[in-house]
């Protein structure tokens, strides 16, 4: 799930309902959600990763899930026509299962990391509009899957926490467009694995909401300060999950999470923060 500013509404593909994979497009405008009818649409899938491409003004899936096989194709969304379509780039990162996608702060899209059935993928690559290119950092975090990601739309600066991984996943990660840098603030979230994050122009801070730790769902909400965790302590909260999509409705203007799954049972819920 993101915001498509080419239509001016959110975008949510696919998941998981618990009793199958789907590969439905959803819009929500602030008030109401919306099915939207297209002519083709990527394969059904869970565990995709979408983010918008400010460079061609088009939303990029990648990766997932299908019950049966890591994913590895990438699709445009054309908020416009209101239409998927598959690309065909030369080079392509591996097949991976909740891998990072983000909007970099030079305003392409980037696939970090990811599971590939037998390995957390410790690999960085860049859309540049037609094919897939590998970037080669002097650090990049940790090897890992299902971290929450979200980006400062004042600053630009990446912010990065948790996920799975073989090698310690708890730790916070900033990046810039050119490094990573790995953080070390003074209080931090529970551990957390497929949390959600987006950016709330209204606290000027990246939030964090919820995510699984240990088989436990939490429903903790957090925002980065830009050096530090702030635990906000809301009137009222949603239930805990993990896996929920997350972004900022510019036409609402408020943060919004959809969905997820509370101990394994899927979820279909809209709530939005209020600070």
């Amino acid at each position: 799930m993101t915001y498509d500013p080419a239509s001016g509404k959110i975008v949510m593909f696919g998941g998981y309902d618990g009793t199958g994979y789907l590969n439905d497009t959803w819009t929500f405008d602030g008030t109401t959600w919306s099915q939207v009818a297209t002519p083709i649409s990527p394969p059904r899938r869970a565990a995709a990763q979408i983010a918008y491409d400010a460079s061609t003004q088009k939303v990029v899936l990648f990766g997932g899930y299908n019950g049966t096989r890591y994913l590895g194709d990438t699709w445009i969304w054309n908020g416009k026509t209101l239409r998927w379509n598959r690309a065909q780039p030369a080079h392509s990162p591996l097949p991976v299962t909740s891998p990072m996608v983000f909007a970099d702060p030079n305003g392409s899209v980037d696939v970090l990391g990811g599971f590939d059935g037998r390995f957390y993928q410790y690999s960085m690559w860049q859309w540049t509009g037609s094919d897939w290119n590998q970037l080669s950092l002097v650090m990049l975090p940790y090897a890992r899957s299902s971290a929450a990601v979200g980006v400062n739309a004042v600053t630009g600066e990446v912010v990065l926490f948790g996920g799975l991984a073989d090698i310690n996943p708890v730790n916070t990660w900033t990046y810039d467009g050119t490094a990573w840098t790995l953080q070390f603030p003074s209080t931090q979230p529970l551990w957390v694995y497929s949390a959600s994050a987006a950016f709330d122009p209204n606290l000027d801070a990246v939030v964090l909401f919820g995510g699984g730790s240990g088989g436990v769902d939490q429903n903790t909400t957090w925002e980065w300060t830009g050096s530090d965790w702030q635990q906000l302590r809301t009137a009222r909260r949603p239930p805990a999950r993990e896996g929920a999509g997350m972004a900022y409705d510019s036409t609402l203007g408020h943060v919004i999470i959809f969905g997820g799954q509370n101990s394994e049972v899927p979820l279909g819920d809209t709530w939005e923060l209020i600070p």
